[in-house]
Order: structure tokens, then C-alpha cells, then sequence
């Protein structure tokens, strides 16, 4: 998906107490940053950041951090985090590939909110849920693995229930459609699953974990 670039975003998300300027420097040390040994969740591709932040102000027990590649999605949530309170939140701008160098074994979910399908298949590799990248999350996941995937792509959808349930993982809950589902699913909603729910587009959720 192509975004529109902003000028000096680079600069404007540098001057949020949010970011972390050096993430690697925090490897297995994560717990120390945010000065408590309180659950950590990662959302990765964050993009504007509505969710991760949301998660943080709900949810004040967990601590939660985004990481987005593009600075320029990442200027709004530095935007919308002005004058807030959240010390249970860190953002990264980096790329999902370096997470080994960024994380320990320290991450307890991550989540995957409307992640780029990249339907093409000479891109699978960059999905989110190819086996490279959950070999990948292998290297951060504490013992348990847990992840949550949404997303409006029905392909997308239907590729990480595979490459999911072949790579062991368990499916604990599973919805076709979210918003509509027989028993309520807990959701906060980004602001592209705002849109897509007016419009009235099904929204394919899945909670998959397992223990080593």
C-alpha cells in the first residue's frame, strides 16, 4: 500500500517521547524501559497508531509498543499522542525483519491489525504470517506464543489459518466476521476497521497460540 510521504517526518517523530531512537540498545532489557515487569504486546506494522494506543490507555497493566517502517504513517500517532499520559507505551520505526535484534525472549503477543496482504505470490515472503516471520517471532516469543491477526483480506485470512495451524499453532478463537460474531470478541477498532464496518465489509479475526 502506498502512503502519502511528509516532510521531515523523520524529524517530527524524533522529537515524541514516545520513540525509541535506539531499540537495540533495549534488547533483553525491555522490562527496565518501562520500569515494570508487566506483560509486553507488539503490534507490528502500527501504521497511525490508533490501535496500539487505544490497547495502551484500556489495558494500563500491559505494556505495549508499535512498530511501524514507514515514518511517515507513524507522524499521526506521534500527533495524537500530544499531551497524553501512557508510560505503558514505546513506539519503533524499523523494519519487522530486525526484531531479533531489537527483542529478546520478551514479547508476549503480537498483534497483526490489517497488515499489507501482499496477494501477489512473488511477495508471500512479506507476509506477516509466512514461515519466515513466525520463525522469526520463535526468537522473541517468551515460552507461550500468542497471536492475533485481523484483517478485511479474505486471502490473507485464508493463507494464515495455514501457514498458522502447519506451523503447530492452535486456534483458540476464530471469526469469519467480527462484528457479527455469535459470542462477542473483546475489540478496539482502528480507524480502517471503522471505515470498513460502516461500509459493512466482514472483518476475519483469529487468536492462535501454543506453548513450547
Amino acid at each position: 500500500m502506498e502512503y502519502n510521504k511528509i516532510k521531515d517526518a523523520s524529524k517530527i517523530i524524533s522529537s515524541s517521547p514516545y520513540l525509541v531512537k535506539n531499540p537495540t540498545a533495549y534488547k533483553n532489557k525491555w522490562s527496565s524501559l518501562f520500569g515494570n515487569n508487566n506483560p509486553i504486546n507488539l503490534e507490528l506494522g502500527m501504521g497511525r497508531g490508533d490501535f496500539i494506543i487505544n490497547m495502551a490507555k484500556a489495558y494500563p497493566k500491559f505494556n505495549f509498543i508499535g512498530l511501524e517502517i514507514s515514518d511517515s504513517q507513524m507522524v499521526m500517532a506521534t500527533q495524537r499522542l500530544v499531551n497524553q499520559n501512557l508510560p505503558n507505551l514505546k513506539l519503533i520505526n524499523a523494519d519487522a525483519k530486525d526484531l531479533d535484534s531489537i527483542f529478546g525472549k520478551e514479547i508476549n503477543t503480537i498483534y497483526l491489525t490489517f497488515s499489507e496482504p501482499w496477494p501477489k505470490k512473488i511477495d508471500e515472503r512479506k507476509r506477516f504470517t509466512h514461515e519466515s516471520y513466525l520463525k522469526l517471532y520463535d526468537k522473541i516469543f517468551k515460552k507461550h506464543k500468542h497471536i492475533i491477526l485481523k484483517t478485511d483480506n479474505k486471502g490473507l485470512f485464508a493463507y494464515s489459518l495455514e501457514t498458522l495451524s502447519q506451523y503447530w499453532y492452535v486456534f483458540n478463537r476464530v471469526s469469519l466476521d467480527l462484528h457479527h460474531n455469535e459470542i462477542p470478541i473483546p475489540n478496539i477498532m482502528t480507524d480502517f476497521e471503522k471505515k470498513y464496518y460502516e461500509e459493512g465489509r466482514p472483518i476475519y479475526y483469529l487468536d492462535a497460540s501454543f506453548n513450547d
